[in-house]
């Protein structure tokens, strides 16, 4: 009985820190692959002259699924509100979204039956497979950035991040009053440095958000010698906080890192969308 408890709790810890993209032993890739396998087969193999294309049964046809496909992977985002187990836990939609999103480039591109223009057909096509392609650099990023998004925490929840940085700044104040006016005005214009008030361009472009801090303990330096009233103090809170702020930095980059596909692949889905209502409308308004 011992042994047959532990298999089963290592098969639970197995399940649970199973990846979307393993989920359920790459159950929905299976699915798309078989999909898009039909798919290929009925183009192939369909007696239609000269060939399979949008305006023919099995153009409508994929057409329909692909809509269909369409307007039920964007509902991954209203999914992502409620978190349960189960058959369609998260877990499963996502890959579901991942792999059933990829077979759009074989059943829309069949439905196309190669034939591209310039007009909305085509750009209903583009937009999708831009989507996609944003859609796999989301997968990557959520593949390859969540280990480094821990390691650089060093175990530090966001709360314990603040608040070892407002002790810092506490410190600091208290610090600075046996300095000259001009030094403690330094230190002083060192607090002001919050990382997490940056946006996301600046998480980007300058991590950590140390500035001021980084500034401040240069010119402290610079103007003070190391036996001056009170800089032993300072100079050591001035590194912690500037050492803090650069692991935070990390911290932030990486999760600005994994919003950043967002604000390129939901414009994009919305785009998409509209783009297909008018390929829709255009297809039965000349039918």
């Amino acid at each position: 009985m011992r042994g047959r408890e532990i298999a089963r709790t290592t098969l639970g810890n197995d399940a649970r820190h199973e990846g979307f993209l393993r989920h359920a032993d790459f159950r929905w890739l299976k699915i798309a692959a078989l999909l898009c396998l039909l798919c290929g087969l009925v183009y192939a193999l369909a007696d239609i002259s000269p060939r399979p294309s949008g305006g023919t049964w099995y153009g409508y046809t994929l057409g329909t699924v692909a809509t269909l496909l369409i307007l039920w992977l964007t509902m991954l985002g209203v999914r992502k509100r409620a978190m349960t187990g189960g058959r369609w836990s998260l877990k499963g939609w996502t890959s579901a979204h991942v792999y059933l999103g990829l077979s759009l480039v074989v059943i829309a591109t069949l439905h196309t039956a190669f034939d591209f223009g310039w007009n909305v057909h085509t750009l209903a096509y583009v937009l999708m497979m831009a989507v996609i392609l944003s859609g796999l650099c989301g997968v990557a990023a959520y593949a390859l950035l969540p280990a480094r998004l821990s390691d650089s925490r060093a175990e530090l929840t966001r709360p314990q991040m603040i608040d070892a940085l407002a002790k810092i700044d506490l410190q600091l104040r208290a610090a600075a009053q046996p300095l000259a006016h001009g030094e403690a005005a330094i230190v002083v214009r060192a607090l002001a440095d919050d990382p997490f008030r940056a946006g996301l361009i600046r998480r980007l472009a300058r991590p950590g958000g140390g500035s001021r801090t980084a500034s401040a303990l240069a010119s402290l330096e610079r103007r003070l010698g190391p036996d001056a009233p009170g800089i032993a103090a300072v100079l050591p809170l001035l590194e912690r906080k500037r050492a803090l702020l650069a692991q935070i930095g990390r911290h932030l980059r990486i999760r600005a890192l994994l919003e950043l596909w967002l604000y390129v692949h939901v414009p994009l889905t919305f785009a998409l969308i509209a783009a297909l209502g008018a390929h829709i409308l255009s297809v039965f308004f000349y039918w």
